[in-house]
């Protein structure tokens, strides 16, 4: 298949573009660079050993992506493109529904315009908002999220199954996520966030390099077993896989259909932090900080579904993500610069 993936310079994008040219499928990569980097771009070349198109261009931009469409004959898009700061979003609400939305509709517009059915979403298990059970399944109610970036991606899904009310011919797979960690077993590409990081293990990687002096752990009052944050951690490798499966249901699928991405199994901010300091032999200062705005306690996936619609399984445990993790930091100490 011929396949666009917007954000595809990405921490997610760059891994999942990988998997899908080891596979034999042609890849056409939309980036602007707000949050990643060109020499992603060269990495990918290097580990797989292919060439793909690539534009530099926002996935909001009505007239970049109709040539875009017009100039490839396009089978099947991944929608990585997207603000992702849970925290962030809470305090630049606007910025954060502007860019999420307008690249969502941007997107099914031209592939209403060029005749184009088939798309795999890059939404969030944020979408379910503070859960009243876990394990968390695609048919609990999926909109009580707590903040706006989730709202994006509830908003998004909404916009996505619309469009399939109205089309049809349209295919929509929606996968949420839980929390993807890891990098590439090469250590060529990892998560190389802009700015002290959002997300916790590329936090970790930077204290543990020496670029940060101490690791920010947000909570420990939570109703939780040490008091900190219970997450469904996931190798992007495996998530990246997950999306090289869906792609192959999006083209025999028609509908919107939601589908959790992750392993099923809970750990909490400190059992990350504990198994990275004993999988690497590395100590990692630490201290307690207040809540971070729009978190959660506890977020897990029951994954089933995925197994029984994609065939895809998590296969990678918490110390491959936390190896291969400082791999690519260590290897990589400023990132992709």
């Amino acid at each position: 298949m011929k396949v666009l993936l917007t954000g595809g310079a990405g921490y997610i994008g760059s891994h999942t573009c990988i998997e899908l040219l080891a596979l034999g499928h042609d890849v056409i990569i939309v980036d602007n660079f707000s949050n990643s980097k060109p020499e992603a771009l060269n990495r990918i070349r290097e580990i797989s050993g292919r060439d793909f198109k690539f534009y530099e261009a926002d996935a909001a931009d009505p007239e970049a992506m109709d040539r875009i469409f017009a100039e490839n004959e396009i089978d099947c898009i991944i929608h990585f493109a997207g603000l992702k700061a849970v925290g962030e979003s809470c305090h630049i609400p606007l910025r954060y529904y502007r860019n999420n939305l307008d690249s969502t509709i941007t997107l099914l517009e031209a592939m209403e315009k060029h005749g184009v059915n088939n798309i795999v979403f890059s939404s969030s298990a944020t979408v379910y908002g503070v859960p009243e059970r876990v394990p968390l399944t695609e048919d609990m109610p999926a909109y009580k999220t707590s903040s706006p970036y989730g709202w994006t991606k509830i908003m998004s899904e909404q916009i996505f199954r619309d469009a399939c009310a109205a089309n049809p011919n349209l295919s929509v797979v929606l996968l949420r996520y839980f929390n993807p960690i890891g990098a590439h077993e090469s250590g060529r590409i990892g998560e190389d966030p802009n700015g002290i990081p959002n997300n916790l293990m590329p936090y970790i990687s930077q204290v543990a390099i020496g670029k940060l002096p101490k690791l920010g752990v947000f909570g420990n009052d939570y109703p939780t077993p040490d008091g900190t944050c219970v997450r469904d951690y996931i190798h992007v490798v495996d998530l990246a896989k997950g999306h090289a499966k869906a792609i192959e249901y999006a083209a025999a699928h028609k509908g919107a259909e939601a589908i959790n991405l992750g392993t099923g199994i809970g750990y909490s901010v400190l059992d990350i932090v504990n198994s990275f300091m004993k999988v690497n032999d590395i100590d990692l200062p630490y201290e307690i900080q207040g809540r971070r705005d729009g978190d959660v306690p506890e977020c897990y996936a029951d994954p089933s579904k995925a197994r029984e619609l994609l065939g895809w399984v998590a296969e990678k445990g918490i110390e491959d993500m936390c190896r291969d993790s400082w791999n690519w930091q260590k290897n990589n100490p400023k990132g992709l610069d």
